[in-house]
């Protein structure tokens, strides 16, 4: 069985990203039940040079819906990364979920040699579709997730891997 550029792209990273948004639910509820400033969250990072929670979240959403519109050929929705609240990255999660929605099947199936460039700072960079995905905006959908994750966990949110994972 071969596994379509559709399918390792849009559903997967629509599951990340309705993990993510359950785990900044957890988030949520843990400010609220221990009456934590969310700002002390948002702004959190795990080393002073890495980004904060906000922009871990925003990046992960950049990231997913800027894979499937290059792939698809379609203009990358703008966000404004003006999240200051918690809801407010919940929203934009769900934004981005439904942007990737109404991606189909068959803009993304076949892509595998498209030609995808795309400036990485002041650097120009082509990729092949498959490569694009499999190389570069697959993990990075990972990696901010993750991340995001890890400082939730950090600062004593109550989340596992199965929060992280998700129903399977």
């Amino acid at each position: 069985m071969t596994i379509s550029m559709y399918q390792t792209s849009a559903p997967r990273f629509v599951a990340l990203l309705t993990n993510l948004s359950a785990l900044l639910d957890k988030a949520q509820a843990h400010v609220d039940a221990k009456k934590i400033d969310q700002s002390a969250i948002l702004g959190f990072r795990l080393y002073p040079d890495m980004l904060s929670m906000t922009r871990q979240v925003q990046i992960a959403c950049d990231s997913a819906k800027g894979g499937v519109a290059r792939l698809a050929g379609v203009e990358i929705p703008k966000h404004e990364d003006n999240e200051t609240t918690i809801a407010e990255l919940s929203a934009r999660i769900a934004k981005t979920i439904a942007f990737i929605q109404t991606i189909k099947p068959e803009q993304i199936d076949g892509t595998e040699d498209k030609e995808i460039v795309m400036k990485l700072g002041p650097t120009e960079v082509t990729f092949k579709g498959q490569q694009f995905l499999l190389n570069f905006a697959t993990p990075n959908v990972y990696f901010h997730v993750v991340t995001a994750y890890n400082i939730l966990r950090h600062n004593g949110i109550e989340v596992g891997k199965r929060d992280y994972l998700g129903t399977m």
